[in-house]
């Protein structure tokens, strides 16, 4: 047992029994579901197909990020317990929450001296952030110590890659990301936009592919260009979908046909509400260690 704890956000999309059996402590980021305001706890206040079907009757959905008095009070529970913290946040570049865990990481240091507290910005989304989580708790689980562990993630960060595509744009235009006019035209010509989350760890849109077919070809390619070794790439492979696990299962089926040194079969799990809410459903994502991410 360590003797130090492993924390992140809510929003690395993994299970509630995947973060238990990894012993990875969570934080829950909020929600709100036409005004009624929801804790994002990995499907349990709200299953993701009841979310995924309210947002498609017209749901509305508001997200907030936790804030620095919550995470003053999530972390004291452990440094009470005489523990110290290596937490990693959702990226920088789609929300301000590092920056509230650094706030609360530079008040308790004050008050606890002799803990260590780490809080490192993932630049990592959805179940690509629950890889990186995964592999830290290997690495843990060998052995590693709190200070190594955190100069491993700041030293990889950016060769976990995130690449997404959606087969519905309307959410994208709901929330701004795309124009109407744009976004009237990708519907009506089936194009399903190809993004990725660059080394700021913002989402990037990259590619305008016309019909789901192609592009789910087409994000699978993305992992035989960039996975480490080609592929004879031997790590995890995560995918994550919004009410779409066809086309998820579709891109898993590519993935264990073309990777046959995969560590174990592709793991799916689904979008959370708070990463859902702003791509809707029809979203697929494909998670894995490749080379540097670079612009």
């Amino acid at each position: 047992m360590s003797d130090y704890i492993l924390s992140c956000c809510s929003t690395a999309d993994l299970t509630n029994e995947q973060f238990l059996q990894r012993d990875i402590r969570y934080i829950c980021f909020h929600f709100e579901l036409d005004g009624k305001q929801y804790p994002d706890d990995l499907g349990k206040s709200i299953s993701f197909a009841d979310f995924y079907q309210a947002m498609t009757n017209g749901a509305d959905t508001k997200t907030s990020q936790v804030n620095t008095e919550e995470f003053k009070d999530y972390f004291e529970t452990f440094l009470k317990e005489g523990k110290d913290i290596l937490h990693l946040s959702l990226s920088s570049g789609i929300s301000g929450v590092y920056n509230s865990a650094r706030l609360a990481k530079d008040e308790l240091s004050e008050a606890y001296p002799d803990r260590k507290i780490y809080v490192i910005d993932s630049l990592a989304a959805a179940s690509g952030y629950g890889l990186l989580m995964d592999k830290l708790a290997d690495l843990r689980d060998e052995g590693m110590d709190i200070d190594s562990l955190a100069a491993w993630a700041k030293e990889h960060l950016l060769y976990l890659h995130h690449w997404f595509f959606s087969s519905d744009l309307t959410f994208f235009i709901k929330g701004g990301r795309v124009s109407k006019t744009s976004g009237f035209v990708g519907n009506m010509l089936n194009i399903c936009p190809l993004l990725n989350v660059s080394f700021e760890g913002k989402l990037i849109p990259r590619y305008k592919i016309r019909t789901k077919k192609k592009v789910i070809r087409a994000i699978a390619d993305k992992m035989i260009e960039h996975a480490q070794n080609g592929t004879d790439y031997n790590g995890k492979c995560y995918i994550s979908h919004s009410a779409c696990y066809e086309d998820a299962r579709a891109v898993a089926d590519i993935i264990e046909a073309t990777f046959p040194n995969l560590n174990g079969r592709v793991e799916i799990y689904s979008i959370g509400t708070v990463i859902g809410s702003h791509t809707g459903p029809g979203t697929v994502a494909l998670f894995f260690w490749g080379d540097e991410r670079t612009n």
